[in-house]
């Protein structure tokens, strides 16, 4: 077994340099030997503190699992999750001591075009952003991707009650069929009672007669925010900031194809893995889970 020989030889060779002889990664070496302690049958025997360098393996390796998107707190709570119980203050400044963190935040430029003849919905929202249960309101919007052959298009759906993207849809154009699409996988995947209120902002494609026709055929209610507020629909607009520091922002995509392969990506890891501090630091996936199992233990 490879791990129990670099165990044994660890005060003649530096671990790192046997995992990598020996083709296993360091971090698995920490964790097969974390397990072991947890596992000795002996009563009273408590698990031996995490050294520095043990430690420090298994920051980088989730910090290179979720492609350098989180920082020293949800590391933390990623470490808690797996079982590692450390302080947040011994990973912030371990962290800090090997330049690990967060790719940072930019400013990105709005899409929306309001100046239009059709009519606009009233704020049925009002920010009220908690939501009690899922399919109970949705919300969607826009953005736009770069890549060496032209624009790509995304439009999401989002479930505010755990926060998941329950439809989406990419297109070379911006046109109205762009946010049908993604409100029709949505309708399609979750089929929500009628009455499930839809909001938005007041662009062209939201408040175009083909959009409008679907929310109706669906029995759903349309709310849009005020004119230049995005402030009324800033959960969505805080979902675009978070794909492209991640993913976007210094990395070059020959083909629309390339994106649309690292959204799809993106998205899988936000619904099933990605912590969110709104949710108490689980995945929207894992949110609805234990919400639906609570309702089965009470019911």
């Amino acid at each position: 077994m490879k791990y129990a020989w670099i165990a044994r030889n660890k005060s003649q060779w530096p671990i790192g340099l046997a995992c990598e002889v020996l083709g296993v990664s360091t971090s698995g070496y920490f964790q097969h030997q974390r397990k072991k302690v947890l596992e000795r049958p002996e009563k009273g025997v408590k698990p031996e503190r995490l050294s520095n360098e043990a430690l420090l393996a298994h920051i980088k390796a989730i910090h290179a699992e979720v492609k350098q998107e989180y920082g020293w707190p949800r590391i933390t709570k990623e470490l808690h999750a797996r079982g590692f119980q450390v302080g947040k203050e011994r990973v912030r400044k371990l962290m800090q001591l090997h330049g690990i963190k967060a790719k940072g935040k930019r400013k990105f430029v709005v899409t929306t075009d309001s100046n239009h003849r059709f009519e606009v919905a009233d704020n049925l929202l009002g920010r009220e952003f908690h939501v009690e249960q899922p399919n109970q309101v949705w919300t969607g919007d826009i953005t736009y991707l770069p890549t060496d052959e032209g624009w790509v298009f995304l439009a999401v759906v989002i479930d505010l009650f755990n926060r998941q993207i329950v439809g989406w849809s990419m297109k070379s154009k911006m046109e109205s069929n762009l946010v049908v699409d993604a409100l029709k996988m949505a309708w399609f995947r979750r089929n929500p009672s009628s009455g499930l209120i839809f909001h938005s902002d007041r662009g062209t494609q939201y408040c175009s007669e083909d959009f409008q026709r679907v929310l109706s055929a669906f029995n759903m209610r349309s709310s849009m925010s005020r004119k230049g507020d995005c402030w009324d629909n800033a959960p969505t607009e805080s979902l675009w900031g978070k794909l492209k520091v991640a993913r976007i922002h210094g990395v070059k995509y020959a083909t629309r194809r390339d994106m649309m392969d690292e959204v799809i990506d993106w998205i899988s890891f936000y619904n099933y893995k990605r912590l969110h501090s709104t949710l108490g630091f689980v995945s929207p996936m894992e949110f609805e889970k234990r919400w639906y199992a609570a309702q089965k233990k009470v019911a």
